[in-house]
């Protein structure tokens, strides 16, 4: 695997998820304190008007960290910009892919996005990830 420093601009980095499950969800409600049942119960979902479970945003978003995991050694993210574009739901295979566009000073700014296995895009946005001095 390359180091951070390795990284060229316009390299993308890649992490596929897991298929979302329910037990994600009711760890990530556990974690994070957001217990709106819209995020476990088939029912609440539904009385809500969503065809189905849906993840917490927050749970996406997070795992983005995933694509920078292996650099944490090199530097850290220092700074980030999301938008959500799309729901998440159980059994949802996300894809998450960070593109470098530039490099300024110690910093790598990367464009961020998500998308579930239909293409669809769930969310995008930057990141900074800045190197250690």
């Amino acid at each position: 695997m390359k180091t951070l420093s390795e990284i060229n601009i316009g390299e993308r980095l890649e992490v596929i998820l897991d298929p979302v499950s329910r037990m994600d969800l009711i760890k990530y409600s556990g974690a994070s304190g957001d217990f709106n049942p819209i995020h476990t119960v088939d029912a609440e979902a539904a009385k809500a008007g969503l065809p189905g479970i849906i993840a917490h945003g927050m749970w996406t978003m997070g795992n983005l960290a995933k694509l920078f995991t292996p650099y944490y050694e090199e530097g850290f993210i220092e700074d980030y910009q999301i938008r959500f574009s799309g729901m998440v739901f159980i059994d949802d295979v996300i894809t998450l892919r960070a593109s470098a566009e530039r490099e300024e000073n110690d910093s790598i700014y990367f464009a961020v996005h998500a998308i579930n296995q239909k293409g669809q895009p769930v969310l995008k946005g930057k990141v900074k990830f800045s190197k250690y001095a």
